[in-house]
């Protein structure tokens, strides 16, 4: 390159070229190539020198410099001139002081083999970077997009796909199973993520992520484009089941008719597109306990007890309504749980019926025990919705005499003995605390109760560090399907009505102080 026979301007048709061929700017690649020569020339003129190398845009002449401090002792001949040299280097000098820097030209060479291998591997370096950089620049903005490519190639399941200008992936994990996808195939997939990548692909697709069935549907639904449907939630079972929630802002529009359009014209392209995956539409509603019954088709639901707090739903249904409830290996309720990102507990009216009478048993077994009534009483408090000894503690006299039976005195007695046994009561969960060993840490983690303590003590949960290891659902517990049967998981915490939030929060306090180093 650096031979005086070499045609110049050569290199300024390569630039030329190259940047035509990556979509780069020309004189990023000339100002590769100066570097790549820089780096060449340090090997024929010792590592210790500063090589600058300058490329003429017109007509491709190399210059080649070595910088040079001004000094007034020079020790070094690599790297410090004396003033008077400067001089004689340039009439440009002549203004220069004692710590400015001077260019001094040095001779053109022929590249040898290492030389122009090392110019090489900077040159095309620089240019991947560059490649990489322009890459990012122009796919960042198409990130939560539908993207078209044609398939490039199969590489150990994953799928690379020819998007024109550049190449993106497809992960395994991010196909729909057991979809047929050849070389040569023209592809839709949603793009999810566009990074900063070394090696490898930056920009990530995706054919499973429910968003891809959003952006199918925005595409087929002027309705929802134009912004008179939107789609709240989405849930996918990729290859299977779907579910989505919409929700008409024009309120003379009919959200599920459509999305579903005429003859369903509209629904089964999407499901087309995601072979042959079964949507469920629903239409969203303020009500959870309306939103669940529609999300559970097709099962018919008897009656949903909500709370709202701890984003909960109870379901009852009848016998023959409860396969149809959970599905195919527990598809239907799995999909409704993320669609409303409600905690969906499924039962018989049976088993409500036998649940509620343990529940009001139970309560009513604690007041008998504990405040020392008679069973009559404890069951008029239960049935008012008193449901623990602080309930009544809390309470006041003008409220219990408002329940028919008790008189003033009855009621100043019973607050009087709630009062009691929660004072007694605090007394023997301390003594418990100390006797389980737990560390002080845990003991001043905000948001734990007294309760709450010896409960993971008797767990053997004693260190803020083997709190900070669990997982929120080993707090709260809750339901796991297996081969269609519902399972119930019990929580360390269970009995504390924590929300999956809260146990979070406490999970995640936790952590920030065990981990704060």
């Amino acid at each position: 390159m650096l031979n005086k026979r070499a045609d110049k301007l050569e290199l300024i048709r390569i630039a030329e070229a190259v940047a035509l061929e990556k979509s780069i700017d020309k004189e990023l690649i000339i100002n590769s190539m100066e570097t790549g020569i820089a780096k060449a020339a340090k090997s024929k003129f010792g590592q210790d020198n500063e090589i600058k190398v300058s490329i003429n845009r017109d007509n491709g002449d190399i210059e080649i410099f070595r910088k040079l401090i001004v000094a007034e002792n020079p020790e070094n001949s690599n790297i410090e001139i004396k003033l008077e040299d400067a001089i004689n280097l340039n009439d440009n000098n002549k203004n220069k002081s004692i710590g400015d820097e001077v260019l001094q030209p040095l001779p053109s060479f022929d590249f040898g083999r290492i030389a122009a291998q090392i110019a090489k591997q900077v040159i095309s370096s620089n240019v991947r970077d560059a490649e990489r950089e322009r890459q990012f620049n122009d796919f960042i903005d198409k990130k939560d997009t539908i993207l078209s490519g044609i398939v490039k190639r199969l590489e150990f399941g994953n799928v690379i796909v020819d998007l024109g200008r550049t190449e993106a992936i497809i992960q395994k994990n991010e196909l729909i199973p057991r979809e047929n996808i050849k070389a040569g195939d023209r592809i839709k997939a949603y793009c999810f993520d566009v990074r900063r990548e070394q090696r490898g692909q930056q920009i990530f697709l995706s054919r499973a992520h429910p968003k891809f069935m959003e952006k199918l549907f925005i595409q087929e639904v002027p309705e929802i484009y134009d912004g008179l449907i939107e789609i709240k939630s989405s849930s996918r079972d990729p290859g299977s089941r779907a579910k989505i929630c919409v929700k008409a802002i024009d309120a003379s529009l009919d959200p599920v008719g459509a999305c579903v359009g005429m003859r369903g014209s509209r629904v089964q392209a999407v499901v087309n597109e995601l072979q042959g995956e079964k949507i469920d539409i629903v239409n969203w509603s303020e009500d959870p306990a309306i939103l669940v019954s529609s999300a559970l088709s097709p099962a018919d639901v008897l009656r949903v007890n909500v709370d709202a707090e701890r984003k909960k739903l109870d379901v009852i249904l009848t016998e023959e309504n409860l396969s149809k409830a959970i599905g195919r290996r527990g598809q239907n309720v799995r999909l409704a749980t993320k669609l409303l990102n409600y905690e969906i507990n499924i039962m018989t009216d049976q088993e409500d019926s036998e649940r509620r009478q343990q529940d009001f048993k139970e309560k009513t077994e604690n007041f008998v025990k504990n405040l020392e009534l008679d069973e009559t009483l404890g069951q008029l408090l239960v049935a008012e919705g008193f449901a623990t000894i602080d309930d009544i503690k809390d309470s006041s006299v003008e409220n219990l005499t408002r329940i028919e039976g008790i008189e003033e005195d009855t009621a100043k007695a019973l607050i009087e003995r709630s009062k009691d046994f929660h004072k007694k009561d605090q007394e023997d969960i301390s003594k418990r605390i100390k006797e389980l060993g737990l560390s002080e840490s845990l003991i001043n983690l905000k948001g734990l109760t007294p309760g709450m303590l010896v409960t993971l003590g008797e767990r053997k949960i004693l260190s803020l560090e083997e709190f900070a290891d669990l997982a929120s659902d080993e707090l709260t517990g809750g339901h796991d399907i297996v081969k269609g049967s519902k399972i119930k998981i019990e929580g360390y915490l269970e009995d504390f009505a924590l929300s999956k939030e809260e146990a979070d929060d406490l999970i995640m306090s936790a952590r920030r102080i065990v981990y704060k180093d």
